[in-house]
């Protein structure tokens, strides 16, 4: 990069001269300090990206001024802490960051709302907001509001709400103004609704049944935006999520049929935008492309045993059925090798591409597996996870933790990723709860914090807990081996280099 400035008298010299003369300032002649300051307007993300692009950045990048404004301004309260002083000011950052989103704490901040007492069916952390469905309804309580009793209920649906989703507004193209994320709702009740600022704005219906399913992404490029759902009525729909008419009359698009069985799952692949891939309870997969004219199946291939999940990335599909994790090539529709497999069999199944691993979760314990090594044929975990007293119904991960939850255990664990090592457990409801019979009835979990419901001897209160200003760490047993990479992170080296 390099910035030409040219005087005045430059110009009369090239006037008189006939000859073009400029000053080259290059990026190396900027004060170091003025770039520090830039720098500090960045996210952790694009600082990562800023180290990557040359020397004299990434020297900037690392430097403490930066780190010690970004201690500033997330824990005031421990930019004089000890270990501060004996690591780098990034590295510290670093690790206590890593830390607090391993829920490695045991002081999280706790909040207590008060939902209706029926069954919880879904429930998800957006933002400030906790969206928790309980049969036909939905409740949406706010986090940032300093009374934890305020809450609204949606109660258009008239039948049992069977999925929740929520996409982004930039995603779509026809709400333009700020606000909160889009939530979609399906339901028995054959409807599919769209909520936004807390109200029904669209309801679209066209399934013959229960619609069961909704795709985790939306399809279409930015200006038109498509959604899938999936239905009983062994169909596959495309809405139009900028159609007109709050009924949505001119909302279907497209209508799938190949399927025998009721749809149970919808994904949309990484490598495109116009792929929709759909799973049926005879664990049947059928790959759609949305933008034909004829039919739209373009590939369809079986599993062995009931369907648990799948989940895609890039032109993979990852189906968890029976007691396997099939891996799927949606370009040839050829079955390229088994990821796990988790005999008798399991209920609940997540992965993580980042770090190529797979977890599933089966009675009384999970099991991590390397997608590397599933490979090479190598079909044994790298890491048991136990002491569930049933069957692992809940389960999430993430870079820095997994969280396991069960319907009969109160208690919530978290492993580390790495190296599945136990780090810490805490109750579903309240830490004082005596009902221990009860077990957790929903979870969801967002960087550092998680909520959860338990299904005992209070069904009508959820809890969150917020483990960002926690301060004591959860102690660490002598027997316990530190791991170097504890704390690592594919962006930051352990030194400048």
């Amino acid at each position: 990069m390099a910035i030409t400035t040219k005087s005045k008298k430059d110009n009369n010299d090239n006037n008189s001269n006939g000859v073009s003369s400029t000053t080259e300032t290059t990026v190396q002649d900027v004060n170091v300090d003025a770039l520090a300051h830039c720098a500090m307007y960045l996210n952790l993300q694009d600082l990562s990206n800023f180290a990557t692009t040359c020397k004299l950045f990434k020297s900037v990048a690392y430097s403490d001024p930066i780190w010690n404004y970004w201690f500033r301004e997330h824990w005031p309260h421990q930019i004089s802490s000890t270990y501060l002083h004996t690591a780098g000011v990034r590295e510290a950052y670093l690790a206590r960051r890593s830390a607090l989103r391993g829920f490695k704490f045991v002081d999280p901040a706790i909040c207590q709302y008060v939902a209706s007492p029926k069954i919880n069916s879904h429930i998800l952390l957006n933002k400030n907001r906790i969206i928790l469905s309980q049969l036909s309804r939905i409740q949406i309580f706010k986090t940032d509001e300093k009374d934890a009793a305020v809450s609204v209920t949606l109660q258009d649906h008239n039948a049992r709400i069977t999925c929740v989703r929520c996409f982004p507004l930039n995603e779509t193209s026809w709400f333009r103004r700020k606000g909160d994320d889009l939530v979609v709702t399906s339901s028995s009740d054959h409807s599919i609704r769209l909520w936004w600022e807390d109200r029904c704005q669209r309801c679209f219906k066209g399934h013959n049944g229960t619609v069961t399913t909704i795709a985790d992404k939306l399809l279409g490029d930015t200006d038109v935006r498509v959604l899938a759902s999936g239905g009983e009525d062994k169909t596959v729909r495309l809405w139009s999520i900028s159609s007109s008419g709050k009924r949505g009359q001119h909302a279907l698009r497209k209508t799938f049929f190949g399927h025998e069985r009721p749809i149970e799952s919808l994904a949309v692949p990484g490598h495109s935008n116009s792929l929709l891939v759909s799973m049926s309870k005879d664990a049947l997969v059928r790959v759609w492309d949305t933008n034909a004219t004829q039919s739209g199946c373009v590939g369809m291939t079986s599993m062995v045993g009931l369907p648990i999940d799948m989940q895609c990335h890039e032109s993979l599909c990852y189906v968890a059925a029976g007691s396997s994790v099939t891996t799927i090539d949606l370009r040839t529709m050829r079955k390229v090798f088994t990821a796990a497999v988790h005999r008798p069999k399991f209920c609940s199944f997540q992965m993580l591409p980042s770090k190529s691993l797979i977890c599933t979760g089966g009675d009384e314990k999970a099991m991590l597996w390397d997608i590397r090594k599933a490979c090479e044929g190598k079909l044994e975990p790298v890491a048991v996870l136990g002491e569930h007293e049933g069957p692992i119904s809940h389960l999430y991960m993430d870079p820095y933790k997994v969280v396991t939850g069960s319907q009969v255990d109160p208690l919530i664990r978290v492993w580390e990723t790495n190296t599945g090592c136990f780090t810490n457990s805490f109750l579903c409801g309240a830490d004082n709860e005596n009902e221990y019979e009860s077990g957790c009835s929903v979870m969801a979990v967002d960087a550092c914090r998680i909520v959860t419901a338990s299904c005992g001897a209070e069904p009508g209160h959820i809890w969150l807990r917020n483990f960002d200003n926690a301060e004591v760490p959860v102690p660490r047993h002598e027997h316990e081996e530190r791991h170097e990479d504890e704390y690592s992170s594919k962006f930051w080296e352990p030194s400048i280099v």
